[in-house]
């Protein structure tokens, strides 16, 4: 069952009527009778639904891009995984500690071509967001996503990955166990790899924990994703205690996709369907997978040491730029 925000609540009544419509006209067929035409009341409401939705999302505020970045039934990082690869591994534990399943990675094809994949995976349900630590790694996470970036630099095989977290796990075990250190390390060890890395922010990008795997030759988002230092509803906290002020704190942060890419914090905006990525999965998916292939395709051209200078000169670019 489709999954409503509170914004969408005009589509959501159209839509309900539309549904009500077709199972009315569904028991007429089986009962052989006949009453209104169902089929034209039916593309009436679905033309007006369409044309309210396209104009909701033309529109959107900065804490309702919040709201859709979060949505529960978003593509997660292992429905990229499922959809764009094939013979996928998964690899386990940062051989230090023990596996963190918030950080999923391992080895797949990409079209073909053998690659790395990383990514935070938040799930989609209550059983799988528990499993998954809702998407938030711990150190041993980001120890294990390290290991498979060293590895992929050692065998030449590009790096794809997923960004979809709140941010890193902030409780007591995470601090204990060394969780700035360890964030610091695998952006480090992001800005060394000798192959290509492409990095998209396919929901929620979260602080160092969104960063942590994002510093990539490429970094793309997806037109409704988010990327911030810090949360609108924290951010609001902080400064005025007062959450209730999380509009103005969205409105401040430029966490949007398109406020970064004005900036220059991204590459590229990956559209996604009218509605959300939620509305047609699969399809924002395989767009997503369009647009790391053209990428992957030009990075390719470049070798290792090329590589590393152009992303470190492009981060460090980054404090040079219109925030100074």
């Amino acid at each position: 069952m489709r999954q409503f925000l509170d914004f969408e609540k005009s589509v959501a009544e159209l839509e309900t009527k539309i549904d009500e419509l077709r199972h009315m006209g569904s028991q007429e067929k089986d009962s052989g009778t006949s009453g209104i035409n169902i089929d034209d009341e039916v593309a009436r409401l679905s033309d007006k639904a369409d044309k309210q939705l396209r104009a909701t999302y033309a529109k959107l505020t900065p804490l309702q891009k919040v709201q859709v970045a979060r949505h529960a039934q978003r593509p997660k990082a292992l429905d990229y995984v499922r959809l764009l690869t094939t013979d996928f591994t998964p690899l386990a534990g940062d051989r230090a500690f023990g596996d963190d399943k918030a950080m999923i990675g391992g080895l797949a094809r990409f079209r073909g071509e053998p690659v790395v994949v990383v990514g935070t995976e938040r799930g989609h349900d209550t059983e799988t967001r528990l499993l998954h630590n809702f998407g938030m790694a711990r150190p041993e996470g980001y120890r294990k996503a390290q290991r498979l970036v060293e590895m992929a630099g050692r065998f030449g095989l590009p790096i794809l990955s997923f960004i979809d977290t709140a941010g890193a796990w902030p409780g007591i075990d995470a601090e204990a166990r060394g969780q700035a250190e360890a964030i610091a390390r695998s952006i480090d060890i992001c800005l060394k790899a000798p192959v290509p890395l492409i990095a998209t922010v396919i929901g929620e990008g979260g602080s160092g924990g969104a960063i942590a795997i994002g510093a990539g030759d490429r970094v793309l988002m997806l037109e409704n994703s988010i990327y911030s230092v810090i949360s609108p509803e924290a951010a609001a906290s902080i400064l005025w205690r007062d959450p209730k002020l999380a509009p103005a704190a969205a409105e401040a942060l430029k966490l949007t996709a398109q406020d970064l890419l004005g900036l220059g914090l991204i590459d590229r905006i990956i559209p996604e369907p009218v509605g959300g990525a939620q509305r047609l999965p699969d399809d924002a998916v395989h767009a997503v997978g369009n647009v790391i292939a053209e990428e992957l395709l030009e990075l390719q051209k470049l070798t290792g040491p090329a590589l590393v200078q152009k992303r470190r000169e492009k981060f460090l670019a980054m404090t040079r730029g219109p925030l100074n």
